[in-house]
C-alpha cells in the first residue's frame, strides 16, 4: 500500500487519541528500548524522538495483534509476519492496559463490526434503520454477523520508517 508522506506527516500533528513517551523498541534482534513519543491518531500509531516534531515512522494498526508481554508492557505484531514485533514499556500496568485497549479499538475493521451491531441493534429495537436517513442502504459491505468483542486483535499492516 501507498501513502503520501506530506498527508502522514499532517496527520502526525493532529490532536491524538492518546500520546504519552514510552520504551519502544523495534522488531531487530538486538534493538534496545529507547524512549519515544508515541501518538495514536486515528488508525496510526506515530512515534517520535521525544525532542523532534517530525515522527520517525508510524504503524498502520491493522491486521495486527497487540499482546500483553509483561506487566507494563505490550507488543503489536502483524499478521504477514507475526515475528516482526514492537515491543513498548509503560510507566504502569493501568497505563499498559489503557494503551492496549486504545489500540484495539483503533483499527478500521473493529469501527466496522461496531457499526455494524449497533446498527442492528437500533434496528431491532425501533424497526427502524438508523442509517437510512443518511442515505446509507442496505448493503453488503455493512452485512455482517457477531458482535464486537473486548480484547479483540487489530486488524492490521505495518508503515515502516516515513524516511
Amino acid at each position: 500500500m501507498r501513502y503520501n508522506e506530506k498527508e502522514l506527516r499532517a496527520l502526525s500533528r493532529q490532536p491524538a487519541e492518546m500520546a504519552a513517551e514510552l520504551g519502544m523498541r523495534g522488531p531487530k534482534k538486538g534493538s534496545v528500548a529507547k524512549r519515544r513519543l508515541v501518538k495514536l491518531v486515528v488508525n496510526f500509531l506515530f512515534y517520535f524522538r521525544t525532542d523532534e516534531a517530525e515522527p520517525l515512522g508510524a504503524l498502520l494498526l491493522e491486521r495486527c495483534r497487540v499482546s500483553q508481554e509483561e506487566p507494563g508492557g505490550f507488543s503489536i505484531s502483524f499478521v504477514e509476519d507475526p515475528e516482526r514485533k514492537y515491543h513498548f514499556e509503560c510507566c504502569s500496568q493501568e497505563q499498559c492496559q489503557a494503551w492496549m485497549e486504545a489500540l484495539r479499538r483503533a483499527s478500521y475493521e473493529y469501527m466496522r463490526k461496531s457499526l455494524i451491531f449497533y446498527r442492528n441493534e437500533i434496528q431491532k429495537m425501533t424497526g427502524k434503520d438508523p442509517l437510512e436517513q443518511f442515505g446509507i442502504s442496505e448493503e453488503a459491505r455493512f452485512q455482517l454477523t457477531g458482535t464486537p468483542r473486548d480484547g479483540w486483535s487489530c486488524i492490521g499492516s505495518r508503515l515502516d520508517a516515513l524516511d
